[in-house]
């Protein structure tokens, strides 16, 4: 999918319904049967195109893949270096109405291809919920600019 790039931060609705089911479609594919807890995650990257992931666990905890890494990697293999925006859905575990936000360790790796003020959309089953920023869910962050790389 290719979608025009977003001026700044700013995302287009086409965008985020387009990040949405991208995110969706790769949710479908989690394999998670240990938490039962399926992720799919979507990046837009610099040239308008949309990297998918899905979550993979593995009997050896922590050794699976959270789907934004996996959407990272995606995006690498397809020759993009920057994302522009994410979206993040998951089913909510227990609590089937929860949001499903990066956790810590995708909140740094999104950092090496994002800018602070990169848009994280969180979504769920039934719809799209809250809007953050990298800056709002990973705060005082280290990122490429410290080693002089960015």
């Amino acid at each position: 999918m290719t979608q025009p790039n977003p001026p700044g931060d700013a995302l287009t609705n086409p965008q985020q319904q387009a990040l949405l089911a991208a995110a969706r479609s790769a949710q479908l594919k989690a394999y998670a049967p240990y938490s039962q807890y399926q992720v799919g995650a979507a990046v837009l990257d610099e040239q308008g195109r949309i990297h998918a992931g899905c979550n993979v666990e593995n009997a050896a905890y922590p050794e699976g893949l959270c789907a934004e890494a996996a959407a990272l990697s995606a995006m690498v293999l397809a020759g993009s270096t920057r994302a522009l925006a994410v979206l993040v859905v998951g089913n909510g575990g227990k609590n089937k109405s929860a949001w499903t936000t990066p956790c810590g360790g995708c909140r740094q790796k999104l950092r090496e291809f994002g800018a602070p003020t990169m848009p994280i959309l969180a979504a769920n089953d039934a719809e799209l919920g809250p809007r953050y920023t990298l800056a709002q869910l990973l705060p005082e962050s280290f990122g490429p600019d410290h080693l002089g790389t960015a």
